[in-house]
């Protein structure tokens, strides 16, 4: 294995791409929180009109 000098990783171009993985995991992200919002919305408005199921 060699070793790279300062000017050779000076030249390494790199870069962010965005990729099916990223966005999946945005998308899954998105879905959840408005998932839990739906949720608590639908919570609040049952307690407030008091139409809770009898357990």
């Amino acid at each position: 294995m060699q070793e790279v000098k300062n000017q050779e990783l000076v030249q390494i171009i790199g870069g962010v791409s965005v990729s099916g993985t990223l966005i999946n995991s945005f998308s899954t992200i998105l879905k959840t929180i408005s998932s839990l919002g739906r949720s608590f919305g639908s919570s609040l408005r049952r307690i407030a009109s008091n139409t809770l199921c009898p357990l």
